[in-house]
Formats: C-alpha cells, structure tokens, sequence
C-alpha cells in the first residue's frame, strides 16, 4: 500500500492539474470549517462598507482655552520708558543707516534698542548687506502679549519686521526679518 500512494502521490504532484486540484480542495476545506464553525453574524469590518461619521465628544461652542477669542493683550510699558513705537522707529532707523560707517559704529547705534541677544548676532555683521536706505512708513504693531509686540516698519525697498520683548518694561529689538517689497 505504501508503494502505491507513493506513485498516486507523485503523478498528482507532477502535473500541474493535480497541483491545482489539492490547492482548490485545501480552500474548499479551510472555507468550509470557517463556515461551519461560525455563527453566520457579520461582525467584522467589510471591505466595501463606509465608517460611520466620527462621534463629537465636546460642544464645539465650548472654550478649550488653547486660542483666546478675545482682543490681544495691550503691551505695558514702565513708568518713563519708551512706547514700543518709538523703539522700532528708533531701531529701524539706525538699521538703515549703514552707509559710509564702520561695522561697530553702525552695531553700536542699534545698541541702546537691541538686547543682548540680539547685539551679539549683530557683532561682526558688515552693513553694506542692510537692503534699505531709510524708513518710510510709521512702525505697526502687531501685540503677542504684554510683554511682547512684532513691528512691521515699512523701508524704502521693502519691510522690516521686529520682535520687541519688554520683560521689565523696557522694551528693546530681540529679532529682525526683513521681507523684500
């Protein structure tokens, strides 16, 4: 008997007919346990079905306090300081006062406005690349927060943003941008 299966085995198994009988057989037979051994309830995700639309867990009217509706904060300036408009116009000024001078004498003219941070970026920097020539507009203000107000100062060729922080109330440049108009 072994003999014989052995033969049968290998006739099935050399063509590609009986190949494809016992792969179709094996599907047949795992399919139909599969059938069998469910209880014909179509629990499971199917391929062609739609998500239901995603459930809302909050009242969208709620105030999740991550972006505050309200008007922005007014910057607050100490007692004989000055406004965060002179500042920038100030600083704006002697940004574009670059010709004919010296690096340090152009960085120590942004000095009395800049903060520290911001004088040390400048040390070394060559004012020929300062792309305008004089200021022509007044500077807008723009507040973050108390403490802190972006100015856009229109230049001749083009825009000068500002980042003005007054942590103790004296408000001073700790950031520049410049955008070609």
């Amino acid at each position: 008997m072994p003999r014989i299966l052995e033969l049968g085995l290998n006739r099935i198994f050399r063509s590609r007919w009986g190949v494809a009988i016992v792969i179709v057989g094996i599907v047949v037979a795992v399919v139909g346990i599969g059938r069998l051994l469910s209880d014909g309830s179509n629990t499971g995700p199917s391929l062609g079905s739609v998500s239901p639309a995603p459930a809302v867990s909050i009242d969208p009217k709620d105030d999740d306090s991550v972006i505050d509706s309200g008007p922005p904060p007014s910057p607050t300036t100490g007692p004989g300081k000055a406004q965060p408009e002179a500042v920038a116009y100030a600083f704006a000024s002697a940004w574009a006062n670059h010709k004919n001078t010296t690096s340090k004498t152009w960085r120590d003219r942004l000095l009395p406005n800049s903060t520290k941070n911001l004088a040390d970026e400048l040390t070394g920097v060559d004012p020929v690349g300062v792309p305008a020539d004089r200021v022509v507009g007044r500077p807008s203000l723009i507040p973050v927060s108390e403490t802190v107000v972006n100015a856009v100062v229109t230049m001749n060729s083009g825009k000068l943003n500002l980042r003005l922080v007054a942590p103790d109330g004296t408000w001073l440049v700790d950031g520049i941008d410049w955008e070609q108009g």
